[in-house]
């Protein structure tokens, strides 16, 4: 079962934008696939149940309580779990309680639970998104050791270019430490302006440094703010719209890198 998260300590980079709008693309292809929204802010879930999430349950505050709180009658992780109205699309939604929960979770050591859920569904997905804040914190390190993938967002700022070794080098610092499995599959390159010089020089500049830049490219557009407004991915909303495609790009450069280095 593939784990992807999406990661970045900046806020402001697409991180939510990325990680649904790859697992829609990866469930309209028939995959099975899971969100899991560590971010306290909630916006992979509201992108993905609109209005409803603030009114569904359980969520992974519950999970993580259950957790803190032992008791015979513990859910199994699947009941935490929620259908979307996007078929094979399921996600474990988040609330504002998961960031009061940290000190507690930190304190007891639990940062391997996330990944030993995921294990108890393999075989229930075919992939998973994890959902990250803008933070190297507790709900972050738990995304990380539980993944095999990373994803690094990058919004062609030079502030996120100067950041960025310092992301790789934590990445690597968790794959030595804590996770064997986990990969940086890639930086990808978010909000660029194919016309503008700037976010040219900037990727120019990353692959000169040998940093692992995917070609794929997502343009800036107007069209996200309607995708986040109307709660549907883009392959939802629009499956012909040239950002749809570039996420479906992006997907199939993620699933078979060596076709497209050879292209």
């Amino acid at each position: 079962m593939l784990r992807r998260v999406v990661f970045n300590q900046k806020g402001g980079v697409g991180k939510s934008t990325i990680t649904v709008n790859l697992a829609a693309v990866a469930a309209a292809q028939g995959k099975r696939v899971l969100i899991v929204d560590l971010d306290p802010q909630g916006n992979s879930s509201h992108y993905v149940l609109g209005d409803a999430a603030q009114a569904t349950t359980p969520t992974l505050a519950d999970f993580f309580d259950q957790m803190l709180n032992f008791s015979l009658y513990a859910k199994g992780p699947a009941e935490f779990i929620h259908a979307t109205r996007f078929p094979n699309l399921f996600i474990m939604p988040s609330s504002p309680a998961i960031a009061e929960q940290q000190v507690k979770l930190e304190a007891r050591y639990k940062i391997y639970k996330l990944r030993e859920t995921l294990d108890e569904l393999t075989g229930q997905f075919d992939e998973v998104y994890i959902d990250t804040p803008p933070a190297l914190n507790f709900f972050t390190l738990s995304a990380l050791i539980a993944a095999t993938g990373c994803l690094i967002p990058f919004d062609c700022d030079t502030f996120s270019r100067d950041a960025l070794l310092g992301l790789i080098e934590r990445v690597a610092e968790i794959r030595q430490d804590h996770n064997a499995a986990l990969k940086i599959e890639g930086i990808v390159v978010n909000q660029y302006q194919a016309r503008a010089s700037l976010p040219l020089r900037l990727v120019q500049e990353l692959e000169a440094q040998g940093l692992p830049v995917l070609q794929a490219r997502l343009s800036s557009s107007v069209k996200v703010r309607e995708s986040h407004d109307q709660a549907m991915p883009l392959i939802a909303l629009d499956a012909k719209h040239k950002l749809t495609q570039e996420f479906c790009s992006l997907y199939a450069e993620l699933a078979h890198p060596a076709l497209v280095e050879s292209e």
